[in-house]
């Protein structure tokens, strides 16, 4: 277990780099926006490409940040029942969710995607539009996010048969901000 637990650690390390790294795309597609906009209303001027530059940024904060998301157990929840399971029932969900939902979701999407980016790539397609930008690079982004979302999802099935074998502890569920306010306001009232 304790390979398998390195295994994860590298992974986890993996994600964490592309999730930071994209912190920096984020500011690139909004001081692109704002330069363009102001380019647009202020000297009439704007370019196809620096459009499609603002969707290839976000299309890869989106794909690529999803397994970081993962990682830090930040994807949306239905707070109100896992808030009330016992933390190995909540374990049990979790690795479920992983197992038969989350990982086949991302085999099928890689199985999809796969083909298609490469044939982009092969053809060096570029956009249609005047003035537009290769196509491959942001076809080559779907099949990329979803290799590391899946690697994040074995490590997190990984993780989860650690803490129901008892290799790692059982992790209480994180408490929801709507929940966390409504015990602020009751024990505020008790004062």
């Amino acid at each position: 277990m304790t390979g398998l637990l390195r295994l994860c650690a590298g992974i986890d390390t993996l994600n964490t780099a592309i999730g930071h790294a994209m912190r920096w795309a984020v500011l690139a597609a909004v001081l692109i926006s704002a330069v363009n906009a102001v380019m647009r209303r202020v000297f009439s001027m704007s370019s196809n490409g620096w459009l499609e530059v603002q969707w290839y940024l976000f299309g890869a904060v989106f794909l690529l940040a999803a397994a970081h998301t993962l990682r830090r157990d930040e994807h949306v929840r239905i707070d109100f029942l896992s808030s009330r399971m016992k933390p190995r029932t909540f374990v049990r969900m979790t690795l479920f969710g992983h197992l038969f939902f989350l990982l086949p979701f991302c085999l099928v999407m890689l199985w999809l995607s796969a083909p298609w980016a490469l044939s982009s790539i092969l053809s060096g397609e570029t956009s249609a539009n005047a003035g537009g930008l290769p196509l491959w690079p942001a076809k080559a982004i779907v099949p990329l996010g979803f290799i590391l979302l899946s690697l994040q999802a074995i490590a997190e099935i990984i993780r989860s048969n650690a803490r129901l074998s008892g290799a790692l502890p059982l992790v209480e569920q994180k408490v929801g901000a709507h929940q966390g306010m409504a015990s602020a306001r009751q024990n505020e009232g008790r004062s």
